[in-house]
């Protein structure tokens, strides 16, 4: 039986004020919160008594959890100023779909050791992009179909791989078609929603069997997620994410771009030095 009540004060601490930082961010940045909960997670899980194989699987799981809820948070505050462009959130949302099923169900047949460094290596290779201002002059201004499909399916799908809400290819993926940094930021926060969601339920379908066998000590498992930090870490991100969105546009273009990167710079190489 599910006893989610019984936690350790230490990581109760930990699991808010992760949420509180990852909801900021997500706000800010139009990011789902993943690069900072997936580490975060990672580190307290290999306190507990947990199986090591799974560690990396769990802390996306349960990071991608999260981000269902500080999606809705996040775009709601985006929205409400007018920032979401939804036409583009369609057009993507196919390929999202898929992508983030399937990349999950990929995700869940690899090691923690292959997971952990896949995970920093990523993050620094999006903040470079996004340092060195990559944007092709001759690319079309607007996204056809196809291409929302092929976007939408890599974004989710890797997306599912590293336990974020896809922020960090959504973002500069719409502003390499010339979309607006601030618009582009709160369209990637609306379509962190089903890249959540997809990717959520494989990784539970996905570890179903794993949970289900657990020992007691290991009961606070739904499929990968981790119930208890789920729980209060989308409860304290759900509050801080619109103080990043409000905060968002109240900055210079530049100066977001300048965060993002070195938000992401940082995040990978802690990930992949320790």
């Amino acid at each position: 039986m599910l006893d989610l009540l019984d936690i350790n004060i230490v990581d109760a601490a930990l699991y808010c004020l992760t949420g509180a930082f990852a909801g900021f961010a997500a706000g800010l940045l139009g990011i789902g919160g993943g690069l900072i909960i997936v580490p975060v997670l990672f580190y307290i899980f290999s306190t507990q008594h947990y199986d090591q194989q799974y560690l990396m699987h769990m802390a996306l799981a349960t990071s991608l959890a999260t981000i269902i809820i500080t999606s809705i948070s996040s775009t709601l505050a985006h929205h409400k100023k007018n920032a979401v462009l939804w036409h583009t959130v369609i057009l993507l949302l196919p390929g999202i779909g898929l992508g983030s099923w399937f990349g999950a169900s990929f995700a869940a047949r690899l090691d923690t050791a292959t997971l952990k460094p896949l995970f920093g290596i990523f993050e620094i290779f999006v903040a470079i992009l996004m340092i060195s201002q990559y944007q092709s002059k001759q690319h079309q201004r607007s996204i056809k179909t196809i291409n929302g499909f092929i976007g939408g399916g890599l974004i989710g799908s890797i997306s599912a791989i590293v336990g974020i809400g896809g922020g960090t290819l959504t973002v500069p993926f719409l502003h390499w078609h010339r979309i607006n940094i601030k618009n582009a930021i709160a369209t990637s926060a609306a379509c962190g929603l089903p890249i959540a969601i997809f990717a959520t339920a494989s990784y539970v379908f996905s570890g179903w069997n794993m949970s289900s066998d657990a020992p007691d000590s290991q009961q606070n498992l739904f499929g990968f997620v981790q119930l208890q930090a789920f729980l209060l870490i989308a409860a304290s991100s759900f509050l801080f994410a619109p103080l990043g969105a409000k905060f968002a546009h109240s900055i210079s273009d530049v100066l977001l771009k300048k965060i993002f990167s070195v938000f992401l710079l940082l995040l990978g190489l802690k990930m992949l030095l320790s």
